[in-house]
């Protein structure tokens, strides 16, 4: 169903090619429907490829989803024109004031450093704080689930010896919970990270459950119940994303091993695999579904 998106969006007409429904602000206010309210923090260097994969999974939905994009005022942004941002992206001080039914905050390529160096990370917090009451659900992703577990419960993080990177099976540990409703039992799930998470950290607080991880990549989805879910991984990337960055470290030097699960025969002159969009689906759509559409109050 539809996406309401800013007419100055680019990602647009990307998505029409797509057979997605995006309509204008304008053609949305004809409507007389309660449309759900998502905010995204865009932490990615990429802003439109990020953009184009999360309104892709928030399109699955039968509802009307009103998104706006916020930028960080703390941050100068080294790969995307501040024009772009300008027109595209409003800052966190202009809704700061205001309620969302949700909220996704995006990975970002900051991994090896602690937290505190961040350069926004005071800015950041003042966001995760300000959806304690003016968002009904948040969902981080990758380096934002990890900083999230941080903030609010004081897991912290440790690096790998290597870059993990590729499609790994995941298995659902608590298949009661509506978020992973529909999932089968064993999935695949995208990662490109530098840094994990400890099961034994997640384990030790009451608030926290692990609905699904693997020996490999270890906890991938963690709930406090509904107005956090923190995702370990990419479930966002499209089918050629993990490609392109193996090119990318690939042309930097960086000698980065191939994607697991990604190659056929690890052969990277060959087509990617589909493994996990069904799965990732399925995910935003119970989010949107379990944990905002169903929670949040008519007149929220």
């Amino acid at each position: 169903m539809p996406l309401r998106l800013k007419e100055s969006l680019p990602v647009i007409e990307k998505l029409k090619k797509e057979n997605i429904f995006a309509m204008t602000e304008e053609r949305a206010s004809h409507q007389d429907i309660r449309e759900l309210k998502i905010a995204i923090l865009n932490l990615m260097p990429d802003k439109e490829n990020t953009e184009q994969q999360l309104l892709r999974l928030l399109s699955n939905s039968p509802l009307q989803i009103d998104v706006t994009f916020v930028r960080l005022v703390s941050h100068k942004y080294k790969n995307t024109p501040l024009s772009y941002l300008l027109k595209n992206y409003c800052p966190f001080y202009e809704i700061e004031n205001k309620y969302f039914d949700g909220l996704i905050i995006t990975g970002a390529p900051v991994e090896k450093l602690e937290y505190e160096d961040v350069d926004y990370w005071g800015e950041l917090t003042s966001i995760m704080e300000w959806a304690r009451l003016h968002v009904t659900s948040t969902l981080y992703l990758c380096w934002a689930a990890q900083a999230g577990l941080y903030y609010h419960y004081g897991v912290n993080k440790f690096d790998y010896d290597k870059k993990l990177s590729g499609i790994y099976e995941h298995t659902v540990t608590d298949p009661t919970d509506e978020l992973v409703r529909g999932f089968d039992k064993n999935f695949y799930a995208p990662h490109s990270r530098y840094t994990g998470i400890s099961r034994d950290d997640i384990e030790k607080n009451p608030e926290l459950t692990i609905l699904a991880g693997s020996e490999i990549t270890g906890p991938y989805i963690i709930s406090d119940g509904g107005s956090n879910i923190f995702v370990n991984g990419h479930p966002e990337y499209d089918l050629y994303r993990l490609a392109e960055e193996y090119i990318r470290d690939t042309d930097a030097g960086l000698d980065p091993d191939i994607p697991v699960n990604y190659f056929p025969d690890d052969d990277p002159d060959n087509e990617p695999v589909s493994r996990w969009i069904s799965a990732s689906s399925l995910l935003f759509s119970n989010w949107l579904n379990y944990f905002v559409y169903q929670i949040t109050p008519y007149k929220f």
